[in-house]
């Protein structure tokens, strides 16, 4: 155990509000509510009791007074702001010759850095690329390991099974089919000109590390959009890195571990002026 953990009695309320946030059981209430730390190894460095005081009363050496900020919650957006946009946010694929500005991209991988993560084991990592060379690589290697896997449904005896018993599959491989002839012909339909490239991966040790890293996505995703950065997931890259077992892009860029997700960025030639209604949504209520 490397932290330590105590409460300021000068200072403690006894509210109790530690000992209910934490999701260890780290805290008991005692005699005349004191607050006592009764199984300080049970911590998993998470921060709720921190976070959760009212008065600074609970020290804990992983989160000294420089890492603990009042929140000022006149400032947090109204419940309408954050629900339109989320309704704003599209996947806009049409991109500017401009560079995502450093700055804009350090703010999108802080979003994603602070969401929750399982255990609160903090694993997920963060890869960006934004060199044209590596941009191109990824497109042609996406595009290579999908041809690879059309030319093996459309060989004379899988096709006829795949066609019949999978049509789904098959449909699927003539699409990817036009990525590649499109690709050939200088339509890059992978990356669609983005000019960055995250991808948010985890070693792969982690049991949870396709939630984690979405979940981190989703972060990054809304603060893109309330950038003015354009995004959109990389859905096709990262089912191409599922398929490759020789993992040649992760190690092509340094990646020890696996992706779970990336978002393609980049400067939009324009800001949708309308968001659309869905579908109606599918509530089962118990």
């Amino acid at each position: 155990m490397d932290y330590t953990i105590d409460i300021d009695r000068a200072t403690c309320i006894k509210c109790g509000r530690c000992a209910t946030v934490c999701p260890s059981s780290v805290f008991d209430i005692g005699a005349e509510r004191e607050i006592i730390v009764s199984r300080p190894e049970n911590c998993i460095v998470c921060g709720h009791c921190v976070a959760a005081c009212p008065t600074f009363s609970v020290r804990h050496s992983d989160f000294p007074p420089a890492k603990v900020h009042a929140i000022d919650t006149e400032k947090l957006p109204t419940p309408e702001q954050t629900l339109l946009l989320i309704r704003s946010r599209r996947s806009n694929r049409a991109f500017t010759k401009e560079p995502v500005p450093a700055e804009k991209i350090d703010l999108i991988l802080e979003a994603a850095h602070r969401a929750p993560t399982a255990s609160n084991l903090q694993q997920v990592e963060y890869t960006v690329v934004t060199d044209p060379e590596l941009l191109k690589a990824i497109s042609t290697h996406t595009v290579e390991v999908f041809y690879k896997i059309t030319r093996r449904i459309n060989s004379p005896f899988i096709k006829p099974v795949i066609s019949r018993l999978q049509p789904e599959v098959y449909r699927m491989a003539s699409r990817l089919a036009r990525l590649k002839s499109m690709y050939d012909a200088g339509h890059d339909m992978i990356l669609r000109g983005a000019m960055a490239v995250i991808f948010i991966h985890t070693p792969v040790s982690s049991r949870f590390g396709c939630q984690d890293s979405n979940l981190a996505y989703q972060n990054a995703s809304l603060m893109a959009e309330s950038l003015g950065v354009t995004q959109f997931y990389t859905g096709f890259v990262c089912n191409a890195l599922k398929q490759d077992k020789e993992h040649k892009l992760e190690k092509m860029l340094g990646i020890d571990g696996r992706v779970h997700a990336g978002m393609a960025l980049g400067i939009p030639r324009f800001r949708y002026p309308n968001y659309i209604d869905k579908k109606e949504i599918k509530v089962t209520k118990l």
